[in-house]
């Protein structure tokens, strides 16, 4: 019996370089892995916030409960932030981040096509820039063992995290100028849990 395995889908940056094209579609897998993990980080949260109502709930009814869990709001700011930062390449992927295109569906194609480069390579200059800055700040909270008040959690692990984050949307834009400089698709729609529009 032969089996028949479905053919992946095809890239996006087909028409790209070989190199280059390496380079993206490895981007765009960071990308989806960047989407998933806040997944898990907005549905660990949500979990913990759950946990804490429960908690208190119990506390009413059981004297022995505890009226609250210490991490609950500490933790939640981390997985909230952490949720954020890595939701955010994925979505500028399938083209779900707030954008003015009035100027967009009014100019040329060749102008529109130059300001995408531009607002692209814009955004990897800031978003390198704030990553670095984050690289730094979480490096002096390693090098000075800084742990939180309320749990003595190691302040460098969720800054590391929120940093990771931001190094994929770092990515991601740097990807999307190369696509819109060699005229590829900016936006891949299959990513998107539904159809829209």
């Amino acid at each position: 019996m032969v089996s028949v395995l479905p053919a992946p889908p095809e890239s996006l940056n087909a028409a790209a370089p070989a190199p280059l094209r390496i380079l993206l579609d490895a981007i765009d897998r960071l990308g989806r892995l960047d989407g998933w993990i806040g997944g898990g980080c907005l549905l660990a949260l949500t979990l913990l916030m759950l946990a804490e109502v429960a908690t208190r709930l119990l506390s009413n009814f059981l004297p022995f409960f505890p009226p609250s869990m210490s991490i609950a709001w500490e933790y939640s700011s981390y997985l909230m932030a952490a949720s954020f930062t890595f939701g955010a390449a994925m979505t500028l992927r399938v083209g779900g981040h707030i954008r003015v295109v009035l100027l967009l569906k009014n100019v040329p194609a060749p102008v529109r096509r130059a300001l995408e480069i531009l607002s692209a390579f814009a955004g990897f200059v800031f978003m390198a820039f704030l990553t670095s800055a984050m690289v730094k700040f979480a490096w002096g909270s390693f090098t000075r063992g800084q742990l939180s008040t309320a749990s003595d959690t190691p302040l460098w692990f969720p800054q590391a995290v929120v940093t990771f984050g931001m190094l994929l949307l770092t990515l991601q834009f740097l990807a999307r100028a190369i696509q819109a400089a060699l005229g590829l698709p900016l936006e891949d729609h299959r990513m998107k849990a539904s159809p829209v529009e």
